[in-house]
């Protein structure tokens, strides 16, 4: 055994979403030695960003002291982790200390690379742009949304897997839902940069976006990016990847979303998919376990599995990892099975909303089969304002949901 300061037998790193849920699993089927690794001091429910963003929420509704949602009888560990040494089942602390485990539970979440785009990390600091990635700067968003009256919005989405991937059209949509509230909507030019060919992967969601995008007046571009701000000057050069071409647009507000990978000392770990540059933890997406090591378990943002990464993906992976772990745990083999659902609930309006429900076979996959989800509907936009917020703190933190 390797030199310790703790050993535990399922260590869980990250106490976000998906750390949480499995530990609250954990502890309702009897496992008494748990011990999660978490620096933060707060939990964010972070899917409510965007309605700060847009006026429909407040940021403090947002967050919670870690303390409350950590499961009664595991062990905190109030540190970041620095690195895993799979040969020797050990995390090393950016304390120092050394923790081992039996099992681990890889759910670090994920990391935004600001300065992967040139000029995006300093342009936040300028008046004209902000982001709803972070809870410093969703208030930002709104009070610059709330102060338009005409000129140019550019809403931005980055390539590659990021975290609640309809977010960045989301905010687009809250917009200008605004500004034709305040009958100033004509008088903005409303852009939204997508590197996707479509508006959404799943054909019956992308022809009601259409719609919505049509409904605005917003300009698209599809096949395109932001490569490069320029904050002072308050231009963005949009390279369409498609055509080849490069395009420079002047704004007035510019909504940005960073890249996003596993955090850097995760991606120079043996658990890291040596075939994926974003350095995600290399899993079998069905069943969550580590493709090379057998007693390590990811789910949520840093897992491989090329599933949506959202909450909704994360309450349905959770039962599978622990369901696996367990029988691992009890030397048998996982059986338990996730078949990559996701969810994008799509704010269309201030009061609609698009569930966009699918699998890894990119068909809808609808929680609620009586109900039409395919069109935007205000009922399902009172499930996005007040029903997830509950089901997240109440059922899913605590392993019910």
């Amino acid at each position: 055994m390797p030199p310790t300061d703790a050993h535990h037998g399922v260590l869980i790193v990250g106490g976000g979403s998906a750390g949480i849920s499995v530990a609250s699993r954990l502890k309702r089927a009897g496992q008494d030695d748990v011990g999660i690794i978490e620096p933060a001091t707060t939990h964010y429910y972070q899917p409510l960003w965007t309605l700060v963003g847009g006026g429909r929420a407040p940021i403090a509704e947002s967050a919670r002291p870690e303390a409350k949602v950590m499961p009664k009888g595991t062990d905190w560990i109030q540190d970041a982790a620095e690195d895993i040494d799979p040969a020797n089942r050990r995390v090393v602390l950016r304390s120092g200390r050394r923790v081992t485990y039996d099992h681990l539970v890889v759910a670090p979440g994920i990391q935004l690379d600001w300065n992967r785009v040139p000029g995006m990390s300093e342009a936040l600091d300028t008046p004209h742009v902000s982001s709803n990635y972070t809870y410093g700067l969703a208030p930002k968003t709104w009070s610059r949304i709330k102060a338009m009256r005409s000129g140019t919005a550019v809403f931005t989405m980055p390539a590659g897997p990021i975290k609640c991937a309809g977010a960045p059209q989301k905010i687009a949509y809250l917009a200008a839902d605004y500004w034709r509230e305040q009958g100033v909507l004509k008088d903005i030019r409303v852009v939204l940069v997508l590197p996707t060919p479509a508006m959404f992967g799943v054909k019956v969601f992308s022809d009601e976006l259409d719609r919505v995008v049509a409904k605005y007046g917003i300009e698209v571009h599809l096949n395109s990016e932001v490569t490069e701000i320029d904050g002072e000057g308050r231009s963005a050069i949009v390279t369409d990847n498609a055509a080849g071409t490069k395009e420079s647009i002047s704004y007035d507000f510019l909504h940005v979303v960073p890249p996003q990978s596993a955090p850097d000392w995760l991606k120079a770990t043996p658990l890291a998919d040596p075939a994926n540059p974003n350095g995600y933890v290399e899993i079998d997406k069905n069943t969550m376990q580590h493709v090379r090591f057998p007693e390590v378990f990811a789910l949520g943002d840093a897992g491989s599995s090329p599933n949506s990464k959202t909450g909704a993906a994360i309450r349905k992976q959770a039962p599978v990892a622990v369901a696996n772990l367990l029988s691992v745990m009890g030397g048998g083999a996982p059986t338990a099975q996730y078949d990559g659902y996701a969810s994008c609930p799509i704010t269309t309006a201030r009061d609609r909303m698009l569930l966009c429900e699918f699998d890894y076979t990119l068909q809808p996959h609808p929680s609620f089969p009586m109900i039409d989800t395919t069109h935007e509907r205000y009922d399902m936009w009172l499930l996005k304002r007040y029903g997830l917020p509950f089901m997240y703190w109440n059922l899913m933190l605590r392993g019910l949901a």
